[in-house]
C-alpha cells in the first residue's frame, strides 16, 4: 500500500513539474496544463490513477488556501463597501440563471426538478480558477476583479441553500424546506459571528505572542491552523468550507502580519491548487463526449455565452460601465467546483438522469478547459468587442 501511495506521489510532483516547464515556456496558462494532466492520468484516460477520492479531498485544502490569501487582501471596511456586488449583482445573477434554466429545460419538456438541479450546476463560476488567474495576474483589486469576486462571494454563500434544496427534493430530509433553511441560516449567522471574535480577541494576540519566539515553523503551523480551523468551523455550522477560511484570512488581514502571512501560505497553496485541477480533469470521461457532443455544445454555448451576457447585461443595469461589465462576464463564463458537487450529489441520488449528467458534466469540464485563455486574455478580448 505505502508503495503505491509513493507511485502516485512521484507520478503527481512530476506531472507538476513537466505542466509548469512546459505551459510557461510557452506562455500558456499553467491551469490549463493541470486540467489536461488529470484527464491523462486519470481513471477515464490512461488509469495511472484509478481512485481519485483521496486526491480530491488534499486538493480541497488548496481550495481553502486560496480564500484565505484572498481574505488577507480585504479589511472589513472593504467588504462592507463591497456589499451590493455581493449580495444584489451576485444575488440577481444566481437567481436569473436558475430562472432562465428552469424555463428552457420546461420547454425542452424536462421535469421541473431536473431543470431546477441544472439550474444549480450552471450558475455557479470558479472561485478556485479565477481567483487564482486574477492573482496571478494582478488584477484581484481592479474594478472588475472586485465585481467578480463580489459575484463568486455570493455564489459560495448560496451553495449550501442549495444543497438543502435538494437534500429535500431527494427525500434524504424529511424536514420541511423552509425550516431547514431557516436553521442552515442562523448556524451560518453562528459561524462568522465565531470567527469574526475570534479573529479580533484572540488571533492578534497568539501571533504577536508567536512573533517574539521568533520560530518559522511555528508561525507556518499556526497559519495554517488558523486557515484550516475556520473552514472546519464554518463547514461543521453549515457553510462552505470555503467561507470560513476567507473570514479567517479577513481578520489576519487587519494585522501587521499579513506580508508574513502572504509569504508563508503560498507555496502549499500554488501546490495543492494544481492538485485541486489535475482532480477535476480526472472526472473526464472523454471516450462518452462521441455519443453526446451535440447536446454538450449546445450546453456549453448555454453556460459560457449565456452567463457572460446575463452578467454584462446585470453590471451594466447596476451602474458599471462597458468595459467592466464585459470583462466581468468574461471571466466568469465558465462552470465551477460547486457546480461539480451539485451535479454528484444529484446524480447519487438519482434526481438527475445519468445521460443528462454526462451531457452536463462533459459542457463544465469543456469551460474548465477554455476558462483559463480567456481570464488571461480578458483585456484583449474585451477591447476587440468594444472597438465594434
Amino acid at each position: 500500500m505505502e508503495h503505491i501511495g509513493l507511485e502516485i506521489t512521484l507520478l503527481i510532483i512530476l506531472m507538476v513539474l513537466a505542466v509548469n516547464l512546459v505551459f510557461q515556456a510557452f506562455k500558456l496558462p499553467v491551469i490549463l496544463g493541470y486540467l489536461i494532466a488529470g484527464i491523462g492520468i486519470g481513471p477515464h484516460g490512461l488509469g495511472l490513477i484509478t481512485d481519485t477520492h483521496a486526491i480530491q479531498q488534499i486538493a480541497e485544502f488548496g481550495v481553502v488556501l486560496l480564500m484565505f490569501t484572498i481574505g488577507l487582501e480585504f479589511s472589513l471596511t472593504r467588504l462592507i463597501q463591497l456589499r451590493y456586488p455581493v449580495f444584489v449583482l451576485g444575488g440577481m445573477q444566481v437567481i436569473t440563471s436558475i430562472a432562465i434554466t428552469v424555463l428552457i429545460g420546461l420547454c425542452f419538456k424536462m421535469k421541473l426538478v431536473e431543470s431546477l438541479v441544472i439550474g444549480f450546476v450552471v450558475s455557479m463560476s470558479s472561485t478556485a480558477l479565477v481567483v487564482k488567474q486574477l492573482s496571478h495576474q494582478a488584477e484581484t483589486q481592479t474594478k472588475y476583479g472586485i465585481n467578480t469576486i463580489g459575484v463568486l462571494l455570493f455564489q459560495d454563500l448560496a451553495f449550501i441553500p442549495i444543497l438543502v434544496i435538494i437534500s429535500s427534493l431527494s427525500g434524504i430530509d424529511q424536514t420541511p424546506l423552509w425550516e431547514t433553511l431557516t436553521w442552515s441560516f442562523l448556524r451560518g449567522l453562528l459561524a462568522i459571528v465565531l470567527i469574526l471574535a475570534i479573529g479580533r480577541w484572540l488571533l492578534q494576540p497568539l501571533f504577536h505572542r508567536i512573533k517574539k519566539i521568533n520560530t518559522t515553523e511555528l508561525f507556518t503551523l499556526t497559519v495554517l491552523l488558523v486557515a484550516l480551523g475556520s473552514a472546519w468551523i464554518t463547514e461543521k455550522l453549515g457553510m462552505t468550507y470555503a467561507l470560513g477560511a476567507f473570514l479567517s484570512g479577513i481578520m489576519l488581514g487587519e494585522t501587521e502580519f499579513r506580508t508574513q502571512i502572504q509569504e508563508e501560505v503560498r507555496p502549499f497553496r500554488d501546490l495543492l491548487l494544481g492538485l485541486f485541477f489535475v482532480s477535476v480533469g480526472m472526472l473526464a470521461n472523454v471516450a462518452t463526449w462521441g455519443e453526446t457532443w451535440f447536446w454538450i455544445a449546445i450546453t456549453l454555448f448555454a453556460v459560457m455565452v449565456g452567463k457572460s451576457l446575463l452578467i454584462i447585461l446585470l453590471s451594466q443595469a447596476s451602474g458599471y460601465d462597458r468595459e467592466t461589465s464585459l470583462r466581468s462576464g468574461i471571466i466568469l463564463a465558465e462552470g465551477g467546483e460547486f457546480g461539480f458537487a451539485i451535479l454528484a450529489i444529484a446524480l447519487d441520488n438519482q434526481i438527475l438522469p445519468l445521460s443528462y449528467g454526462q451531457v452536463v458534466l462533459g459542457a463544465l469540464l469543456i469551460s474548465f478547459g477554455f476558462a483559463p485563455i480567456l481570464i488571461k486574455y480578458n483585456a484583449t478580448i474585451a477591447r476587440k468587442i468594444l472597438k465594434r
